[in-house]
């Protein structure tokens, strides 16, 4: 018998079955009085997730929809914009920002390494800076970047607001939003939501908002103002993913019955297990400096290509893990914990990765790693 379908990528992850069904109950329409109720009870529910008392925007769209709004209605064309460049969607942020015709300063970080607070605190000493963009979890390399650190320095400048990508990190790390000054904080509906892709929310500042009033640069689809006087009103500026915001409703009730404190701690467990599981059978971490809660980059052996790992993973135990990108494509392998995730996921996974690699040529005690997060069940 094949054996029963494990997601344990970065993204998508999987959807909790009573979430399922309530997005498979027949769809409202999304200009009603009930759905207006579901609208604010979302919103609410953000809220307290973001920990914030700012308008959190609902955007029918992937997460890198909202890294354009964040952009866009913020900075004008010809503006100066700072990137920190560390990774995949690092780079992502720059491309945005460039095809609208802002002034690009990228900070080139060492792919594996997080951003020194003291660059981006120099910068901003240099110039006028409409927008910083950086990760709060850098899917890409499995890197953190101190977000805390940055956010002190960033609202210090009046003129500049800080944009942070939260994608794989909201659910799994404490980003106290008002707390810490952020003044835009990104997520994705198919990371620690719990969701299917195609709902993107984001938190706005009123030091943003000051920004997004006065701003006359080219944007239609994501008006954030638009946005805010539908939101207001309980609905949305365009037809909204009513079937994902429905799933949504659900999922912060779980949310909101785990808590956050319980929540952050279950992540940082997982995320551990798996470094600690790695390191015993004698893998180097790709980022052992700064590693993300979310996700988890393992270096392969130099004579394993991680996408053999990647591939027997995928044809013998019918489980979905992720390859490096781009110039770590082949040295690397990425497993999720974000989301509907436990401990004993955490073993499954790693029980299939020990055979991959034992059967591949790497010499160690098999149960070794499996072992370590045995032991913090």
């Amino acid at each position: 018998m094949k054996m029963k379908y494990r997601l344990m990528a970065p993204g998508p992850t999987p959807i909790p079955e009573h979430v399922l069904t309530e997005m498979a109950n027949p769809i409202r329409h999304h200009r009603t009085p009930g759905f207006e109720e579901v609208i604010k009870e979302v919103e609410e529910g953000l809220k307290w997730l973001y920990q914030t008392k700012n308008d959190v925007i609902m955007l029918a769209s992937s997460g890198t929809g909202a890294m354009e709004a964040a952009i866009v209605n913020t900075c004008k064309p010809g503006e100066s914009v700072l990137v920190v460049n560390a990774g995949k969607f690092g780079e992502r942020f720059g491309k945005i920002a460039k095809a609208y015709k802002m002034s690009v300063d990228m900070i080139d970080v060492e792919w594996g390494k997080a951003v020194s607070p003291s660059i981006i605190k120099e910068k901003l000493a240099t110039r006028e800076y409409r927008a910083v963009c950086v990760q709060a979890s850098e899917t890409s390399t499995a890197v953190e970047h101190p977000i805390k650190e940055i956010s002190e320095i960033v609202r210090k400048y009046d003129q500049t607001v800080l944009i942070v990508d939260g994608i794989t990190a909201l659910g799994v790390i404490n980003l106290p939003t008002d707390e810490w000054g952020i003044d835009l904080l990104i997520c994705g509906s198919q990371k620690a939501l719990m969701l299917p892709p195609g709902l993107a929310t984001l938190s706005v500042s009123e030091k943003a908002w000051k920004l997004i009033e006065n701003n006359d640069g080219p944007r239609f689809y994501f008006n954030l103002k638009a946005e805010r006087k539908s939101l207001h009103q309980n609905t949305t500026a365009w037809t909204p993913s009513v079937s994902l915001i429905m799933g949504l409703r659900q999922v912060l009730k779980d949310m909101r019955e785990e808590g956050l404190e319980n929540m952050f701690k279950r992540h940082a467990v997982m995320a551990e297990s798996i470094r600690e599981a790695a390191k015993a059978i004698g893998l180097k971490l790709y980022a052992p400096d700064a590693p993300a809660t979310s996700v988890t980059s393992v270096c392969t052996p130099d004579a394993i290509d991680s996408g053999k790992i990647v591939k027997a993973l995928r044809n013998e135990y019918n489980m979905t893990i992720a390859n490096g990108q781009d110039q770590i494509k082949g040295k690397i392998f990425r497993i999720g914990h974000l989301g509907y995730y436990d401990m004993l996921d955490m073993v499954s996974v790693w029980a299939a990765v020990e055979k991959a690699l034992f059967d591949n040529g790497h010499k160690f005690e098999l149960g070794k790693g499996v072992a370590e997060i045995i032991r913090r069940l």
